[in-house]
């Protein structure tokens, strides 16, 4: 769900001087992770500085619609970012007769699971914790239904369904988040 932006905001100059104050905050506090982030992918620091200054063109023309309660201005940028390195390495791969070297296809990798992390780690956040801990327990500790109710204190059955209530609040955190795996 975007959020619209009235054009009587849109028209006062004091919120327009106050977005830019903030873009030049973003830039600073994101920019190097932004450009380290396009560089790896790409293997190419002219096309990751046109990476970043793209990021931040479309974060500047999208800006309204930016929702701090569904997601850091970190993570917002990596997902415009991520899209555009996507873009530009298939624009690459139409241009080039030879495929794209292994190394360079591990490290994408490497950093698309990173993404993923990442979003899934901002999404745990937003959890309750009683369901946070559960699925952080069982998922990611590799620990039994058994081994998680003992330690909490709690029947088994009571950690099945926080785990099941778990799942689904994370799955429409993520989608909220604009999560596309």
């Amino acid at each position: 769900m975007s959020r619209r932006v009235s054009p009587a905001r849109r028209a006062d100059p004091g919120n327009e001087a106050a977005d830019e104050e903030g873009l030049r905050t973003a830039f600073l506090a994101h920019s190097g992770e932004l450009y380290g982030y396009a560089r790896r992918s790409l293997g190419d620091a002219g096309a990751a500085e046109e990476v970043v200054q793209e990021t931040f063109i479309r974060a500047w023309r999208a800006r309204e619609r930016f929702d701090p309660e569904l997601g850091s201005l970190r993570t917002w940028l990596f997902a415009i970012e991520r899209r555009i390195v996507i873009d530009q390495a298939r624009s690459r791969a139409l241009r080039q007769t030879s495929p794209m070297p292994a190394d360079l296809v591990q490290v994408g990798d490497d950093l698309e699971r990173a993404m993923v992390g990442w979003q899934v780690e901002e999404a745990l956040r937003r959890l309750r914790p009683e369901h946070s801990q559960v699925l952080v327990e069982t998922y990611y500790r590799g620990r039994s239904g058994r081994e998680v109710a003992l330690e909490l204190g709690i029947p088994e059955g009571t950690v099945r369904s926080r785990l099941f209530y778990a799942l689904q609040s994370l799955r429409l955190t993520l989608d909220e988040m604009g999560w596309d795996q």
